[in-house]
């Protein structure tokens, strides 16, 4: 590989010191960051190189694996960080930052492959790729042909007139092919697995569609708060923080039709047309298919959990939604009539993501002996924790009689003796260090995303009467959420264990 500096903008801030760095660790303990590399950190808080290194070493401690932290590796990695002390909002800041790359570049001989990883609040998006191009390092130039790579994290816009414009900055100043739009959802082998389960099993492919799946569900849920993030939370929301990125995005990846191959074209063209075949709402399908709510203050158990309202940097008044519900219809041949029921919450009792698909109920009672049909089968694909593959049958229950019962078939990846699922992170980042652009977001989509929510955004904003429902911290939400989807029955709440639930339930 070819030498780099990756340049982070934010280099102090909480992704950088939660996962990027941790992640970049990783990749250096894996030998797949190249044999010359340099990390820069951009921050205004003012450190020097060793003040840095010391501050950084502290966190790869606490959020890397305890197996996986080595002193000596964490040292040898950290030889190669730097920070340089910049406002990354001033222009006068470049001409410094411009000099600083010279200086690695030469100490590690690279011909000017930077990769730019944007960890900074939203507000900075646009400003720093224009300052970037004034100062001439957002392409290759005759002294320094390398290539210059961005990564974005979401939310790219906030809906869908502030997404065109980014678009259109970002385009103007870099090829679609050095920007990367990054979801680490994407970056979870347990996601990208739902593409081997469905391609690569002829068993499971033809059921895999309106004439065998009644409706399917997708949960994502945290059992905290916004802890530090709720200046930029409450300027957010659970709609554009979950339901555009993460949820839209797995719909995708549960709904595509095949790609022609796994290429970044054939992949992201499939999820394109995915977003484009999301139905439309109409104001009265808005209020009657999506419920939001906010977490109010509530004691389970012997703890106490604050209100949303209370947290720091949230406004005493605030009305973002940390909660959001919702039935989502695609009108296309594979899934017409089949609804999908999204949910994302925050404060609820545990930590899951998981989909759940439910497949139709069997058309007729063949033995006499039963009053009803058995249970409907079930897949539960989960995405984490204990990531796996349950899958429900209906059995005869040993014994006199002819009783039927449900019996797991289940898959977890720690089954396969030891072998790691992989930190998300860190798979983007070697994608995007090798330049493969697969698993990031194009434009196209995240504009049809855009699409699809925006009129859910106009009306809330236009409509106070709208209700906000309040549920207590440590609740699976409010309870208008079940009118949603009442018609297939009730929302499966996951416990944190996949297997063994009729044993035990973990929280």
């Amino acid at each position: 590989m070819q030498p780099l500096v990756v340049i982070i903008f934010g280099g102090s801030g909480d992704l950088t010191k939660r996962k990027l760095m941790p992640s970049l660790y990783m990749l250096f303990k894996r030998e797949e960051l190249p044999e010359h590399f340099a990390i820069l950190s951009i921050a205004r808080t003012s450190f020097t190189n060793e003040e840095y290194r010391k501050h950084i070493r502290e966190h790869l401690r606490k959020y890397t694996k305890t197996e996986e932290f080595n002193t000596e590796y964490a040292d040898n990695f950290l030889k190669s960080v730097y920070h340089e002390t910049l406002d990354p909002s001033s222009e006068d800041a470049y001409p410094a930052l411009k000099k600083r790359l010279d200086e690695l570049d030469n100490t590690i001989d690279n011909p000017g492959n930077y990769l730019y990883y944007l960890a900074t609040p939203p507000v900075l998006y646009e400003t720093i790729p224009l300052l970037l191009q004034k100062a001439g390092l957002n392409r290759p130039t005759e002294k320094k042909p390398g290539f210059k790579r961005i990564i974005v994290e979401k939310p790219f816009g906030h809906d869908l007139e502030s997404a065109r414009h980014l678009d259109h900055i970002y385009t103007s100043i870099f090829d679609e092919n050095q920007i990367f739009r990054i979801d680490h959802f994407l970056g979870k082998e347990t996601v990208q697995n739902i593409l081997a389960l469905r391609f690569a099993n002829v068993v499971l492919e033809p059921l895999w569609n309106r004439n065998y799946i009644h409706h399917i569900e997708i949960t994502a849920v945290e059992n905290m708060g916004v802890e530090q993030r709720g200046g930029f939370y409450d300027q957010t929301g659970a709609l554009k923080d979950m339901v555009q990125s993460h949820l839209l995005q797995v719909l995708a990846v549960c709904a595509m039709e095949p790609p022609v191959s796994f290429d970044a074209d054939s992949f992201r063209n499939e999820i394109v047309k995915v977003y484009q075949s999301l139905k439309p709402m109409t104001p009265k399908e808005i209020r009657s298919q999506v419920v939001r709510g906010q977490y109010t203050a509530s004691d389970a158990g012997k703890k106490h959990f604050s209100a949303y309202r209370q947290e720091e940097k949230v406004d005493p008044h605030s009305r973002t939604e940390t909660y959001v519900a919702m039935q989502v219809n695609i009108s296309n041949w594979r899934w017409d009539g089949v609804p999908f029921y999204i949910r994302t919450g925050k404060q609820m009792p545990t930590q899951v993501s998981e989909i759940v698909i439910h497949f139709k109920q069997t058309p007729h009672i063949m033995f006499s002996s039963l009053t009803h049909c058995p249970h409907p089968n079930r897949m539960i694909i989960r995405l984490n924790p204990n990531e796996g593959v349950v899958f429900t049958l209906s059995m005869k229950i040993p014994g006199s009689g002819f009783n039927m019962g449900e019996v797991p078939v289940e898959f977890t990846y720690d089954s396969l003796g030891g072998v790691p699922t992989g930190d998300a992170y860190a798979r983007l980042l070697e994608d995007c260090i090798q330049g493969e652009t697969t698993l990031f977001t194009r434009s196209d989509a995240v504009e049809a995303s855009w699409r699809f929510l925006d009129p859910i955004l106009q009306l809330w904003a236009q409509d106070p009467k709208i209700p906000l429902y309040g549920y207590p911290a440590g609740s699976w939400g409010p309870g208008a959420a079940d009118r949603i989807i009442r018609e297939e029955g009730t929302w499966t709440n996951p416990c944190k264990n996949l297997t063994k639930t009729n044993l035990y339930c973990e929280l």
